[in-house]
């Protein structure tokens, strides 16, 4: 390190001193063994024509330079002199003194106040501070006078190389894809030298590659990394270290270098197409196993990664191809054979699939290479397995009519061993899907008979599940679902659909329809409903009433005559004969009620009761509201008379001791004799709360009483 410095200076001094021995005389410069001089004019206080005078006799006055500059780095065994300050007011009487100050006065220049030298008392460094900015101005000795106003300097560290260019950001990782052509970009990188830019080639830089050739190279000024070689291979070799070299001093011997290292990886490209490990696969499989289940799995390995890795499988040709296919393992990058459909031992006992393998993302780039696929052949053999049943259909639909002997066939199952030893079967009902036992199978040909009477009315349908059992193994079973439907017989007679009740107007008209009827049957007939009615045969010349079949299969009772009256005959009842159209044919009679009522002349029905028919002679309608209004106000006053006297607080009871034991019966008619005195009970008068209640006579009808009761209350 001393030798270099030594040299540096050595480099830095030469040109500067040729520099000052030329420099114009009008631009003082002190020797090379003389500190930099600055001159200034006359001192401060002098008369106007004084140095108006002066001005005129000197041909150049102020500061001749105003920077000074000294070199960093540099140690000596005594301060070194930056330069000197001199004003030429000064005559050398040594009666100025010259004062520094500004930037590191005092502490890093100090100045000789008599000689106006300058030195520099410690080492500077310019990447530290690079320049500094000082005031010198000259005063008198003994009254501290100003001899002129205070001028700036400044004084300028000068650069030495004294820095070694740094990689700050380093080290470096880039990436370039595999098989790039000559001369691609992969990177550029970036040191920085803390010398000065400006003055001579410290800062300078040139870059070059110490390792790494022949792989890549660098551009010496752009620092610009490029592939150096085509088509490098990532399944040869993926990642390369090189190292680079920053030097400045434009490179030249002398110069500081420092190093960085750049990691380059080989990104994959799809440039290799898929193999399979091996060209024939050889599985088995039984010949019961599940749908959906994985056979086995084969796998085509590529040399690349990732993405451009990724293939699809596919089964392309063979025996097997609507048995089985083959799908993608995204993760195990490999194809898994699945079963698509049941397998069979006794009908084909292996299989050969011919499967592809291709890859996903194809590089045009490379597709000129060949097909980024490969083929292999797969083998299967099936194996035998212990099969459940079979049943000769996997469901079964029997009919039976509802009127089926006990113990009759209904029909039959049948199954059958599918592995070549055969065992017989043995057939049963699961007694789950037949709880109430009405249907029986026989064991050994699968016969199902009835074991109870059926009735279609209450079930149509009936669903029972058969099993069928390996007699040599009794874990091999199989079940089939049996639906049995239960048909129709006609066993059931045809009724009315509903109670019905007619009603019959007095003041109706021949020939006019007094109700309609329909009827119902519990069977269901295949071609529908249709009912024939009759009236019994000693009522076919009913005097009263006819029928009539309609065309919806309904019935129409008409009246014969007018002039019904309720005081002859209130109710009529009317047989009628319902047949169904089965074979054989079943009726039942249903009789109609027939009422005789009051109606309005609209033919509205308003009283159906014989009592009311039966009224007291010119007693009318009105009379009998004008009654009932006279009665609701009678109980009103009562109730108001009774509340009245109990704000009175007067007791209303009788003492035993006070009691009249007698009636007070006022009647406006005559005759009753004994049975007029119970129109009072005694206990009515002992009774407040039911003073105003009474019993009616007995065997007195109601609407005499109320009449009668009327009269009294003065209301008729």
């Amino acid at each position: 390190m001393p030798e270099r410095l030594a040299e540096t200076l050595v480099d830095l001094w030469t040109p500067l001193i040729i520099l000052w021995i030329t420099l114009p005389t009008c631009a003082y410069m002190a020797p090379m063994n003389q500190p930099h001089t600055l001159t200034t004019g006359s001192p401060l206080g002098l008369s106007r024509q004084s140095e108006e005078l002066r001005i005129l006799n000197r041909s150049k006055r102020g500061w001749v330079w105003n920077q000074m500059f000294v070199l960093e780095e540099f140690s000596g065994p005594e301060p070194i002199l930056v330069g000197r300050l001199h004003t030429d007011l000064d005559p050398g009487s040594k009666k100025i003194k010259y004062i520094l100050s500004g930037d590191g006065a005092g502490t890093i220049f100090q100045i000789n106040d008599i000689t106006g030298d300058i030195h520099a008392i410690k080492r500077l460094d310019r990447e530290e501070k690079a320049e500094y900015t000082l005031t010198a101005q000259a005063v008198d000795w003994e009254t501290n006078k100003p001899l002129e106003p205070p001028s700036e300097f400044i004084i300028k560290v000068q650069d030495i190389n004294d820095n070694a260019p740094e990689f700050l950001n380093g080290p470096y990782h880039a990436t370039v894809p595999e098989m790039s052509i000559l001369g691609t970009s992969v990177t550029n990188v970036t040191a920085t030298d803390a010398d000065d830019p400006v003055y001579g080639n410290s800062a300078k830089l040139v870059y070059s590659i110490l390792e790494g050739q022949p792989y890549f190279s660098i551009e010496p000024e752009t620092a610009i990394i490029k592939t150096a070689l085509p088509n490098m291979d990532r399944e040869a070799k993926e990642e390369y270290l090189v190292v680079i070299q920053a030097k400045d001093m434009g490179g030249h011997s002398g110069g500081l270098s420092g190093t960085t290292t750049l990691t380059v990886t080989l990104t994959d490209v799809n440039d290799n197409p898929p193999k399979f490990a091996q060209s024939l696969y050889h599985f088995s499989v039984p010949e019961d196993v599940v749908l959906g289940t994985a056979i086995g799995r084969v796998k085509a390995n590529d040399q690349d990664i990732g993405e451009n890795a990724q293939s699809s499988y596919d089964i392309i040709d063979g025996d097997g191809t609507a048995l089985f296919e083959i799908t993608s393992d995204a993760q195990a990058q490999d194809g898994v054979i699945r079963l698509r459909k049941p397998l069979d031992f006794e009908t084909k006992k292996s299989y050969t699939l011919k499967v592809e393998a291709a890859n996903i993302h194809i590089d045009p780039r490379f597709s000129g290479r060949g097909p980024f696929k490969d083929t292999a052949t797969v083998k299967i053999v099936v194996e035998d397995a212990d099969e459940p049943p079979v049943f000769s259909s996997p469901t079964y639909l029997l009919e039976v009519h509802e009127n089926a002997a006990l113990n009759s066939v209904i029909g039959q199952v049948t199954a059958r061993d599918p592995d070549i030893t055969s065992s017989p079967i043995r057939f049963s009902i699961d007694r789950h899907t037949d709880l109430e036992r009405q249907f029986n199978v026989n064991a050994d040909d699968g016969k199902i008979t009835l074991a109870t009477p059926l009735d279609r009315e209450l079930s149509v349908w009936h669903n029972i599940t058969i099993i069928a059992t390996e007699i040599r193994n009794h874990s091999q079973i199989s079940r089939v679902p049996v639906a049995i439907k239960v048909l129709d017989v006609n066993d059931n007679a045809p009724e009315f659909a509903a109670e019905y009740e007619a009603f019959l107007c007095e003041n109706g008209k021949p020939g006019q329809v007094i109700q309609t009827v329909s009827a119902m049957d519990k069977d269901d007939p295949k071609n529908g409903h249709y009912f024939l009615y009759s009236l019994l045969p000693e009522m076919v010349n009913n005097p009263n009433f006819t029928i009539k079949k309609n065309e919806d299969n309904s019935l129409s009772i008409l009246a014969k005559h007018n002039g019904f009256s309720r005081q002859k005959q209130e109710v009529y009842l009317l047989p009628i004969v319902i047949s169904d159209s089965g074979n054989p044919p079943l009726s039942s009679t249903s009789t109609l009620t027939i009422r005789v009522c009051g109606c309005s002349n609209d033919g509205v029905v308003q009283s159906c009761n014989v009592e009311a028919y039966v009224l007291p002679i010119g007693l009318s309608m009105g009379a009998l509201i004008a009654i009932l209004a006279c009665i609701i106000l009678l109980l009103v006053i009562v109730v108001l008379f009774v509340t009245l006297r109990r704000h009175k607080n007067e007791p209303l009871i009788i003492k035993d001791d006070e009691d009249v034991r007698e009636n007070i019966i006022r009647y406006d008619d005559e005759g009753g004799g004994e049975e007029d005195t119970e129109a009072f009970d005694i206990a009515t008068l002992q009774n407040p709360d039911g003073i105003n209640g009474f019993l009616p006579r007995w065997g007195m009808p109601t609407e005499r009483w109320e009449e009668r009761n009327a009269i009294q209350t003065g209301c008729v």
